[in-house]
């Protein structure tokens, strides 16, 4: 007789829309709730959601990654906004600012992806970096943009796999919670070796 499979890893996941408009109420986010849409459609297990809202500031986004990580003990932090050329877009630099390793394929599969898409992607400089346990990641402005670069083109000859299906084994080699996605949404790839099976007796 099998045994109910134990209950899934509960995660903390930082959100930071970085906007000078957004954050004076200009205009409404729509960084955030497209983020939040997308992650509880992709993910099965339990989220504990830190949110953030703030302007384009260099020293204001580090300190924002660094509370959420160090204090908050996110366990992924996804950033949207503040990545073009544009004189105030520094969210790259805050990010590399608080980096203990750079993950450089992340911006990589990103430009990759939004490229069949518009040319204007080359001017994207979206990073990505560990510090300690979390995993921090920026992403695009646009929610169309959010969720293309973090689900990819499953409709694509050959499909081209977002940037999501990496993030649930990165979080496992750095310690964090063991990440379970709805594979409708997001099929995230492991080694067989790094796969948790279920108990059975």
């Amino acid at each position: 007789m099998s045994e109910s499979a134990p209950p899934r890893d509960a995660v903390r996941i930082g959100l930071v829309s970085v906007s000078d408009r957004a954050s004076t109420g200009v205009y409404e986010d729509k960084g955030i709730p497209a983020l939040r849409d997308w992650l509880g459609r992709a993910l099965l297990n339990p989220i504990d959601w830190q949110t953030r809202l703030i302007p384009d500031d260099e020293a204001t986004i580090s300190a924002t990654l660094c509370e959420l990580v160090d204090v908050a003990r996110c366990d992924l932090v996804l950033t949207t906004g503040g990545t073009g050329p544009a004189p105030r877009d520094v969210t790259p630099e805050a990010t590399l600012a608080i980096a203990t390793k750079v993950m450089p394929g992340f911006g990589e599969q990103m430009r990759r992806i939004s490229l069949s898409f518009v040319p204007t992607a080359i001017l994207s400089r979206q990073v990505a970096v560990i510090r300690d346990q979390a995993l921090v990641i920026n992403l695009p402005g646009q929610p169309k943009a959010i969720a293309e670069t973090l689900e990819g083109m499953r409709d694509a000859t050959p499909p081209v796999p977002g940037i999501f299906a990496a993030v649930p084994y990165c979080i496992d080699l750095i310690g964090g919670p063991y990440l379970e996605t709805d594979d409708a949404v997001c099929k995230v790839f492991r080694p067989k070796s790094a796969i948790r099976t279920p108990l059975s007796s």
